[in-house]
């Protein structure tokens, strides 16, 4: 068996780049080797979610591969969302542990910078570009499923300009280790009022009258939370850009969140690992087609996915594409598992001494969320309709 299938799914020709991109995605490949031969992380899926190492992303805020895209006045380094896209694609494909980092980096700053006050860039974008500010995001509630507007959390504002905030907020992912939170909160109106009215705030996660519970996965961790707001007062400074323009803000934000390479790179160790499993043995025809498969269906989200990286470049709002490749993405996510389950003779487990096992274990237990957090596959699939002009 050749490996140029696996190869150019995970690592594309460099013909198709600039010498300087090239160079770059050649830095980060020699950075994770070296982490790789130093035993810093063992590659896993799922890692942008559950992999969780501070020291990791101090390291990459070292070398100047977070706040790639930021002002330099904030600490950031002013490059373009290409050569960002070339450094998570790397990191992502190598299963390396970025959790940390990873929500704050992709887009709390960009809703700070777009939306916030000089104080709010001033006191949280440096934190983020050098990877030792966390954030976690405060959308999903236990009430309102997948729709957003339907929030309930409140924000009441007092005469002296300060806001009195309560409710909770559900599948929070990293709000344990995070040290604050982008939320959104109704501040005008009702709920039958839906996206007229909301607001958001930056709050930051010490606050007393703030609890935050584990909720644990099918796997036993317990990467997900819910944030409970014990009628949490924050200063006038905590609102982020205008009143009652939350959701117009909020849905900007989203195409930073729908459209990377997380979409469809999740489960990209465990087709790795595989390739690595077939050099080693015969692989037979079916196997091959099979690789095949995956891999030009990775390489034809790789481009979707570039071509919002693009559309953000020129200043553009790409939501409708964005929307498109969290869909198709994460479908493929699950798909990848299915297909190197159905196709190998590995037991699946959680334990033990082969690591491919533990590896495809580990992905079958993270399936289940792919197409849930980010927007279910249904509620993007109307974004999508409306955007087309369908509905």
């Amino acid at each position: 068996m050749t490996s140029a299938a696996p190869d150019a799914a995970v690592h594309p020709s460099a013909t198709s780049e600039s010498t300087d991109l090239t160079l770059l995605r050649n830095q980060v490949r020699d950075f994770l080797r070296a982490e790789l031969g130093a035993g810093s992380f063992v590659p896993t899926s799922d890692s942008w979610m559950s992999g969780f190492d501070p020291g990791f992303s101090a390291r990459l805020g070292q070398h100047g591969w977070l706040g790639m895209t930021m002002p330099k006045r904030y600490g950031g380094h002013e490059r373009t969302p290409i050569e960002r896209f070339v450094v998570t694609e790397e990191l992502l494909a190598h299963g390396a542990p970025v959790a940390a980092h990873w929500i704050a980096d992709r887009q709390m700053a960009p809703g700070i910078l777009a939306h916030g006050t000089e104080a709010q860039k001033q006191r949280y974008i440096p934190g983020i570009a050098s990877g030792e500010l966390f954030f976690a995001i405060g959308m999903s509630e236990p009430d309102a499923g997948s729709d957003l507007a339907a929030v309930r959390t409140r924000a009441l504002a007092d005469t002296d300009g300060s806001w009195t905030i309560s409710g909770t907020k559900v599948w929070t992912t990293g709000a344990h280790t995070a040290h604050a939170m982008v939320l959104l909160a109704r501040t005008d109106g009702e709920p039958t009022d839906r996206q007229s009215g909301l607001s958001q705030f930056v709050v930051d996660l010490s606050h007393p009258d703030i609890e935050v519970r584990p909720l644990r996965s099918i796997d036993g961790a317990a990467h997900f939370n819910e944030v409970i707001f014990h009628d949490v007062r924050v200063g006038a400074e905590a609102l982020l850009g205008q009143r009652g323009k939350g959701w117009a803000q909020v849905m900007s934000e989203l195409a930073f969140e729908r459209s990377g390479p997380e979409r469809y790179l999740s489960t990209m160790p465990l087709l790795r690992a595989w390739a690595d499993e077939l050099r080693r043995s015969e692989a037979t025809p079916s196997q091959r087609i099979t690789l095949g498969t995956l891999t030009a269906r990775a390489w034809a989200l790789r481009q979707m996915s570039l071509s919002v990286a693009a559309e953000l470049a020129a200043g553009r709002k790409p939501d409708t594409l964005a929307a498109m490749v969290k869909d198709i993405g994460s479908t493929f996510e699950g798909d990848l598992v299915e297909a190197v389950r159905a196709s190998c003779d590995t037991e699946p487990r959680r334990s033990g001494g082969d690591p491919f096992a533990r590896l495809l274990a580990t992905s079958i237990l993270h399936t289940p969320a792919f197409t849930l957090r980010g927007g279910t596959n249904e509620i993007l699939r109307g974004i999508v309709a409306r955007g087309m002009g369908l509905r």
